[in-house]
């Protein structure tokens, strides 16, 4: 499989082309951010760049850490003559958000979770569902005080997505306005820049790319 090297300045410009293209400011209008480590922290940030503010102030980013990727390719890795198996590792949470905080509340929010790219789906979907559980259990402890549970939305925002076929979905109402990806691509070896060990070299390799 090919590799293709993608640089901090096709990056930044990928966000930003999608952010006007897409219109996030004028209908999704994310709120908060919630990125899953650790491609999804640079995205973020750069993300938050071209987002409105609210009341002022920057877009919150808060962090989720999620295991499978590197995982899997250990595994793929350590049973390549087993054949077909659907024993694979599964998702994991490695760090997640604190509920018990007032300044972490998502309910009522327009959340919009971030990744480097979307691959097999299975690091998107489990995010998607566990976050929509715990959603569930803070909106359950407002009626319980008789409280009014506002709409909160999710959306999904990645740099590429790649046009293969998903191991897991997202739900309908996220594919149908709430899926923002920057570029729809082939199933390629994607180098990240903050994957680099020497980023003169890797920025000179993108140049190379016609993706």
């Amino acid at each position: 499989m090919s590799k293709i090297h993608v640089s901090y300045n096709q990056i930044h410009t990928m966000v930003k082309e999608t952010v006007d293209s897409m219109h996030l400011n004028e209908d999704f209008q994310p709120d908060i951010m919630v990125a899953i480590g650790g491609g999804g922290f640079i995205p973020a940030r750069i993300l938050r760049t071209f987002l409105k503010k609210k009341n002022n102030k920057n877009i919150s980013i808060q962090a989720i850490g999620l295991s499978l990727y590197e995982d899997l390719e250990i595994w793929k890795a350590a049973h390549k003559d087993d054949g077909p198996t659907s024993m694979e590792p599964e998702v994991i949470k490695t760090q997640w958000l604190n509920f018990d905080s007032s300044e972490t509340s998502l309910i009522g929010r327009n959340i919009l979770i971030v990744d480097e790219v979307d691959d097999t789906r299975r690091t998107l979907a489990y995010a998607v569902k566990e976050l929509t559980k715990d959603l569930e259990i803070e909106s359950e402890k407002l009626r319980a005080q008789g409280k009014e549970v506002p709409e909160t939305k999710i959306g999904v925002f990645v740099l590429h997505n790649k046009l293969k076929e998903k191991r897991e979905q997202l739900p309908d109402e996220i594919m149908n306005g709430r899926y923002f990806a920057c570029k729809q691509m082939p199933d390629q070896w994607l180098v990240y820049p903050w994957d680099a060990l020497d980023i003169e070299d890797h920025t000179e390799k993108s140049r190379d790319n016609t993706y």
